[in-house]
């Protein structure tokens, strides 16, 4: 008898070779799917809508506060100290023709009497030779006297008549040193240091301290030699112009906030540097010391940031830094939403903004994204809302 299979093996693989035919000939009679390449979107970016406006161009420096005025404090005569003043001490405040240190003056004033004793000798002495001379000279007239005692009385005149010139010159000396064993100031300022003190001998010469003038404080201002074209500063000869120089802004942290004071540049510094190609201008700060609402002093050796204003520029373009490319090229959005390289007249980059003189028309947007590798014609769409402002 011939062997069979079971009902319950041969259905599951009836069922099973059917579906094989079936997914067969639906591959077999459905649609092809063509082949497309991915699309790629055009790069989102942010446009800055450009205006001309008028500016006002600016350097920013850095410098040091020095004063305008130093100098040395130095006795003209010598002797023991026996007085010094309060305020001659280091960071001391005084004001002009203030008494700042005193010599003991008795020696001075002996040396005072002795002049005046001498001259009061002198005196006699060519009022008597001067009366001689006339009664000599009357007697000569007359055929009384020679020539020879003529001549005598003369030269004894003229001997008496030099010594009180001498005399009165050594009065004089004694009573200008007598005058300075007592030093004050030259001008109001503050003392930067000392080196005396009650019963120190000082000699003629000697420096006892230094001292600077507070009226001005002035700063040393290095600026490259290009950036000279956008400021006014006095460069002619004995600053023919008269102009009063450009505006100054110091600022710098001190007393835990930001302070800032305000100055004008006063001059230029005699040459260019042949290495850095700076030229070093100097700006001055008036009263740096008074007091001006919650201003901080500008002190001596506090470093500054300085931001000069120079001329004034209309119909000019600012726009970030980030939109310049290659140096002298922007690129445009036109109205088919493509890119356009540009070529631009850059008239300063300060900071993270440049400022055009040409190159671009007032309405254009100006791509400010940063793009890897864009090309003229490149097609873009515009961020919501994302123009910036310059």
């Amino acid at each position: 008898m011939k062997w069979l299979p079971e009902p319950r093996i041969l259905l599951p693989a009836a069922v099973m070779a059917g579906g094989l035919v079936l997914a067969a000939g639906i591959i077999a009679t459905g649609p092809r799917v063509q082949p497309r390449p991915p699309a790629i979107p055009a790069p989102l970016v942010r446009v800055i809508e450009a205006q001309p406006e008028s500016v006002r161009l600016r350097v920013t420096t850095h410098g040091t506060v020095v004063p305008r005025t130093e100098s040395e404090l130095v006795p003209e005569v010598a002797g023991p100290v026996t007085w010094v003043s309060p305020a001659l001490v280091s960071g001391g405040f005084f004001e002009a023709d203030e008494p700042l240190l005193r010599i003991d003056p008795r020696d001075y004033r002996v040396a005072l009497e002795r002049a005046r004793a001498a001259l009061d000798r002198a005196e006699s002495e060519h009022s008597r030779a001067s009366r001689d001379l006339e009664r000599r000279r009357g007697l000569a007239d007359r055929d009384f006297a020679s020539a020879a005692q003529l001549d005598t009385a003369v030269n004894t005149s003229n001997i008496a008549r030099a010594n009180l010139r001498d005399s009165r010159a050594a009065l004089e000396r004694a009573e200008r040193d007598l005058e300075r064993t007592e030093i004050r100031a030259p001008y109001r300022g503050r003392v930067r240091e000392e080196s005396v003190d009650v019963g120190q001998f000082v000699s003629r010469g000697q420096r006892i301290a230094r001292l600077y003038a507070v009226d001005y404080a002035e700063v040393r201002l290095p600026i490259p030699d290009r950036e000279l074209a956008y400021l006014d500063l006095p460069l002619l000869y004995r600053d023919a112009s008269r102009s009063p120089g450009s505006e100054v802004i110091l600022s710098a942290h001190f007393g835990g906030r930001e302070q800032r004071w305000e100055g004008r540049v006063v001059r230029t510094e005699g040459e260019i540097d042949p290495q850095t190609r700076m030229v070093n201008v100097v700006a001055r700060v008036a009263d740096p010391y008074g007091s001006s609402g919650d201003r901080a002093p500008l002190s001596v050796g506090l470093f500054v940031e300085a931001e000069i204003l120079g001329r004034s520029e209309q119909n000019v373009f600012v726009l970030p830094r980030s939109a310049l490319r290659d140096g002298d090229r922007m690129l445009v959005v036109d109205d088919g939403m493509q890119l356009r390289f540009r070529e631009v007249e850059v008239l300063q980059v300060s900071g993270d903004q440049v400022i055009l003189r040409a190159g671009l028309t007032a309405g254009e947007r100006v791509c400010a994204s940063p793009l890897e590798a864009p090309v003229d014609g490149m097609r873009v769409r515009l961020e919501q809302g994302a123009e910036v402002p310059s």
